[in-house]
């Protein structure tokens, strides 16, 4: 338990409890948000959370192993949509572009794309992406922009304990045994699904092709991103809180009638799961941003029960955040 450890921070001790790790509690701290820490620490498996809120009051939060990088699945997907609409900023890209959707970039898990062949508009690439998480529609947006591209992006954001795949059936080619860079192409992913190929799984977690993120870096980078941070034009940023808005993840964890941005992620992969929420919330202007993730193994009859306990967890604490400022 020591890594989970209450961090209820003041603005004087956020920067500080969080490198040290220490016990801090801020002076009225709202009950929901102690008691929601609490179920979270309580969890049996791979927690970590930070919460920042920017009060103008005093900054405060609370945070369990913040620094720890864990799978994040989707949650990914924020890098790509900023670089997107960065490239549409500098005139290489446009929203309006047709991008491809066909066996060239159909992956698993696309409940938008996955019977669609022919094209899209880009703007609608990309809420697919975030909105339904579709990955043939986040590997058609890849290929336009470049993994090189997002990789610096993460990397100009000084995101150390982050790192993202080439493209989602990339990573799943690789989880399955294939060598490194290689893409199975969608033949051979639906042939793994049917089981008709062998699989050697490699571990989601692993040195290779993965999606890691740490909450303290999720929540550095989405303070500075929903502000406009990495954008020249307000217009882009507008575009990104509005996709960003549209993540199924932000409407089960966010208080009602509260603006919330962001993304979530999860894998179900031999054994191991992973659920992740990171974004922010705006209650009377004033900004909460989040990340949560669990990683942990166990059945697939186990991700139900893990997942509404994180759900619960969440509301418990974002609602806190709105009743303390609200």
């Amino acid at each position: 338990m020591a890594g989970r450890r209450l961090m209820l921070f003041t603005a004087a001790a956020l920067a500080a409890g969080t490198r040290r790790g220490a016990a801090q509690v801020a002076e009225g701290a709202p009950p929901g948000l102690e008691e929601a820490h609490r179920r979270l620490a309580a969890l049996p498996d791979t927690i970590s959370y930070l919460l920042q809120v920017d009060d103008p009051r005093g900054a405060w939060g609370g945070g369990i192993a913040p620094g720890r990088p864990l799978f994040v699945g989707s949650a990914f997907k924020t890098f790509v949509l900023a670089a997107y609409l960065r490239g549409v900023e500098a005139g290489r890209l446009s929203l309006d572009e047709q991008l491809a959707i066909d066996d060239s970039v159909r992956s698993l898990s696309s409940p938008v794309s996955h019977h669609l062949t022919g094209t899209m508009p880009a703007r609608s690439v990309l809420e697919a992406m975030i909105a339904h998480s579709d990955n043939t529609a986040t590997d058609a947006a890849m290929r336009k922009v470049g993994a090189a591209t997002v990789r610096a992006l993460v990397e100009e954001a000084g995101l150390r304990q982050t790192r993202i795949p080439t493209s989602t059936r990339r990573l799943f080619s690789w989880l399955a045994g294939a060598p490194a860079g290689t893409d199975l192409d969608w033949a051979g992913m639906q042939a793994m699904v049917a089981g008709r190929t062998p699989i050697t799984p490699r571990p989601a977690v692993n040195d290779g092709e993965s999606i890691l993120s740490s909450a303290a870096d999720l929540v550095a980078w989405y303070r500075p991103a929903l502000s406009g941070g990495f954008f020249t034009r307000p217009e882009t940023l507008t575009e990104f809180k509005r996709i960003q808005a549209m993540a199924d993840a932000m409407s089960m964890i966010a208080p009602a009638d509260t603006a919330a941005y962001g993304k979530g992620g999860s894998i179900e992969w031999d054994g191991f799961n992973c659920l992740c929420a990171a974004g922010q919330i705006v209650v009377r202007g004033v900004p909460a941003t989040f990340c949560f993730t669990r990683n942990w193994n166990g059945p697939p009859e186990s991700v139900a029960p893990a997942t509404a306990a994180l759900l619960v967890a969440c509301r418990g604490m974002l609602e806190a955040v709105r009743q303390r400022i609200g």
